[in-house]
Order: structure tokens, then sequence, then C-alpha cells
């Protein structure tokens, strides 16, 4: 006889068996105890949590000859609970959509959905991988997914629901299959150990349902791996000879030396967990799960259910957990992803993943913005008295200050202000290069000291000036003094403005006007 493997030699047979998939089966049972039985039903979810066997399940209770309505704990024992169970139904058609992809396919079933089932109530298409069926493929389909006749029913499954278009989910119920805990899948690796005959550890069953990773089918399969090599005993002694550490188990060891600050351990648990095969990109996705673990017990407690942790590892992961700052955490998800994507493109994705392991390793040693925060003074307590001690230093070091030199060219500006416009020289001698020209000395006064400039040029106090006696001065001739560079040097060095332009008297007799030429 044909050895079976585990994983369908312990396949659920009723929604009662279905392990981590209590609502789905609650409301199924539900819906055909007060006959709301949909005629389109699309279960998603990753791979071994259960969709093909609540298929075969629903569709043993909608089949099941033991009874003459559709019932919620069909027999098992019927010839159609029996060949529904083995997948070889005349009136249940499983339809693998990955080799069933074209409109062609799609045709022949509708073609087919005329007829009405053999012997059965209904007949029920369970159509699996159905994302993998081309966009006119599930045209095809849209219309009698839609409306088909009352006897036949549709159950479609699949792991990558976004590939399925909105117009084919909006035709059916849609239920979410979930990964199933570590916990419930140990107490059914359990069950199958002793009624195999096989004694096994709490340790490896542990073990084996975190490696499973929420999937019952990869867990069954590695229990049926084990009992090949040892199928009277199994011990942990076996499970490490077979297979390498859980993934999970290795990051969190490997977050632990990155908490310890121990670079050189974290870079050779690197090198042991690259080694065993795992590729970078996937060590960055574990590695970012430990990481968000870490957080959300951090934040919102040891006993949050927002996280898979198992109930012997808890302990350690609160305690790993109190090792970072939420700031830490804020940069070290960022910095693994931004791993994870450039590794993709680069030929040294060995070196990146080492360099930035050791920036996580030397991350506890940078000052978090929590720390900096508490360090200071609490308002209203140690912050006023921290400006009272500022002010009084800066009172005594205000008083202690010897007074400043007095300028030298404000004594410049009063002297130039009091002379008469014949004694414009300059009080110290100027050198030849830098004298002040005749023309540009009246407006360089006027510039620094307004007032002052028009005593000079009136020669007498209440003497009118130039500007006084009507002669209005233009934006141009303000223009060309401002451009003048020793008076845009005075401008800034006194930071003064130019108010008004006056002219120097013209050198030599007056010119004859035309009168006095005649």
């Amino acid at each position: 006889m044909a050895y079976t493997v585990l994983a369908r030699k312990y396949r659920s047979q009723t929604f009662v068996e279905v392990i981590g998939q209590e609502a789905i089966a609650t409301t199924l049972t539900n819906a055909i105890a007060t006959g709301r039985i949909h005629h389109g039903y699309l279960f998603t979810g990753t791979r071994g949590v259960g969709k093909t066997s609540m298929a075969r399940i629903l569709a043993k209770a909608l089949n099941c000859l033991s009874y003459d309505t559709p019932t919620a704990t069909p027999c098992g024992n019927c010839d159609a609970c029996r060949k529904i169970a083995e997948g070889q139904d005349v009136d249940v058609l499983e339809i693998d959509a990955a080799s069933n992809t074209g409109v062609e396919n799609i045709r022949e079933l509708r073609s087919n959905t005329a007829y009405r089932p053999a012997r059965a109530r209904f007949k029920v298409y369970i159509i699996d991988e159905v994302h993998m069926l081309s966009i006119s493929a599930f045209n095809a389909l849209l219309k009698t997914l839609e409306e088909p006749p009352e006897h036949v029913k549709f159950i479609l499954a699949t792991t990558e629901i976004q590939k399925v278009p909105a117009t084919i989910q909006s035709r059916c119920q849609r239920f979410n299959f979930r990964n199933i805990g570590p916990e419930p899948i140990a107490a059914r690796l359990t069950e199958i150990a002793a009624a195999e005959g096989t004694q096994v550890e709490s340790a490896v069953v542990q073990r084996i349902a975190r490696l499973a990773n929420g999937s019952m089918r990869d867990a069954l399969s590695i229990l049926d791996q084990l009992l090949s090599v040892s199928p009277s005993q199994l011990d942990a002694g076996v499970l490490d000879e077979l297979l390498p550490p859980a993934q999970n188990e290795q990051v969190f060891a490997l977050f632990e030396q990155v908490g310890a600050g121990d670079v050189a351990g974290v870079l050779r648990g690197l090198d042991a967990i690259l080694g065993a095969g795992r590729g970078i990109e996937l060590f960055c996705q574990d590695a970012i799960d430990v990481a968000r673990t870490l957080l959300l017990l951090r934040t919102c407690g040891a006993d949050t259910g927002m996280v898979d942790v198992p109930a012997a590892a808890r302990a350690s992961y609160v305690a790993l957990a109190q090792k970072f700052e939420l700031s830490h955490y804020v940069q070290m998800i960022p910095m693994l992803e931004e791993l994870r994507r450039h590794v993709r493109f680069s030929s040294a994705g060995r070196a990146l993943a080492e360099v930035t392991m050791l920036r996580l390793a030397r991350l506890r040693e940078w000052t978090a913005i929590e720390q900096l925060l508490r360090q200071l003074p609490a308002e209203g307590d140690g912050a006023d008295q921290k400006k009272k001690s500022v002010a009084d230093e800066t009172t005594e070091s205000l008083a202690t200050c010897e007074p400043a030199p007095p300028v030298a060219a404000r004594p410049r500006i009063r002297e130039l202000a009091d002379v008469a416009p014949s004694e414009t020289a300059p009080l110290r001698p100027i050198p030849a290069e830098t004298r002040v020209p005749a023309s540009t000395e009246a407006a360089l006064v006027r510039a620094v000291a307004p007032s002052a400039a028009a005593t000079t040029r009136s020669g007498a106090e209440g003497a009118p000036s130039e500007r006084s006696r009507g002669i209005e001065v233009s934006n141009e001739e303000r223009r060309r003094a401002e451009e003048d560079p020793i008076v845009r040097q005075a401008i800034e060095l006194f930071d003064g403005v130019v108010v008004s332009v006056e002219r120097s008297p013209p050198e030599g007799p007056p010119a004859l006007t035309p009168s006095q030429k005649k």
C-alpha cells in the first residue's frame, strides 16, 4: 500500500477540526444553518493555512448524501463525502488555474454549468490559484460568476489576492485566512505524533511550529521528514542534525549581540546566517520582523496581542526590547529596509549588510533624543533659576568691563562740520592715493552728517544753501554720488544714507552769459 504523507492523512475533515480559522468556520456553519448560502466564495491567505481543506469541507456540507438538505456536520462516510475528500467526485470539480489559464478553458467551464449535477444537490467548482487566470479568462468568467445557475457554486482560492480583479472580488464573499499561531500548530503536532506512536519532546514541536511560519502543511512536512529519521522518538539532537536553527531564533540572537554592542559578535552572527544559505533580502525581512516585534513590546507592553511570540521566549523578547529607545527603533527599521532595497542592485551586498549591522551595533552609543530631553530642566523649576544665573553672570561681566575707546571718526565728523568751506582739508595727512577729491568732499560730509553738511555749504548759520535756493537734485545725481567709492565707503562705515547732493562752486572766473559776450 502506498504511503500517505501526514499533510494528506491528517487533513481536516469537518469545520470543527480546522485549526486556526475558527471565525471562518463559524461563519460558514451559520450560513448553512440559516440557508444563506452564497453562490461564490473567495478564500485568500498564505500557503498551508487551510483554504483547500475548507473548500472541500464546504463542498461536503452542501452535497452530503446522508442528509436531505445542506448540513454543517457532514457524515464523512457516504460516497459523496469520501470522493470529495479524495478530490475525485464527479460533481465537485477542482480546477488548477495555473494550468488552465486561457479563455477557452473558462468557455468550457461555462458550457458545463448548464448541466445539472449527476447525483448531488450542487455542482461545485473549486478553482485553486485563481490569480493565475488571464485577463480574458477573468472577463469570460464574470457573467457566470455573477449569475450562475441555481445548482452551481464557485469556491475560488488564491495566495495573491492583489492579482484578482476587483470585479471578481465584488461578486464573491471574501474570507481572509490568517497564519496559524505556533501554539495551535504545536498542539496539533503533538496529537499527530501520538497517533503515529512517536514520543516527541515539547521543545521539538515548539521549534517545528516556529519553523513553519504559520503554515500547518509546512509543519506536517517537517514532522514527516523527522519521522523518517527517527520514527520512535524525536529529541532536540535529531532536529539539530536535520534542520538548522529557526531563522527568527538566529536573528533574535543577532539582536542580542546588537543590544550588547558586541561588534565582533554581530558580524560573526551575520556570517553564520548568510553562510547557511539565507539571502540578504530574506535576512533583512526577518530582521525587520524581529525589530517590529521588539518595538511593539517596548511601546504596547509585554502582554500585547499585536505580536506573535512564543510564550517561552516572550520574557527574553521583553528584556531585549527595553535595551533600545524608541528613537533607536525609528532609525533601525528604515536602515534595514534601505539595505534590503540596495542589495538588489549592488555587487557588494555582503559588505553593505556588514556595515549596516555594524551601525546597528553602535546605535546604542549614540545619545537618544529622549535622553537629551530628560536632561533639560523642567519648566518652572530649574529653567527660571538657570535664566536668573545667566542674567547675573551677564550683569557682573558688564560691570567689570572697561569702557570702549572712542571712535576716531566721530570727532572727525564734528570737526568737518564746524569748519568753513575753505577749510575742508583733512585734519591729519592722508596719502595722495586715498585723498578725497574736492568734488566729493561735500557729498561725503552730507552723507554721514546731513545737518553738518548744510552748515558747511552755507558758510554761516542761517545762510541759504543751494537746495534752499531752489536747485533740485535729480535721481541721476544721487545715483552717481552713491556709486562713488569714497561715498560708498563712508556709507558702509557709518551706516549712513545719502540725503542730498550739493555741488561744489566752480573754480576760476564765472563763464560769461551771451549778453555779456556781446
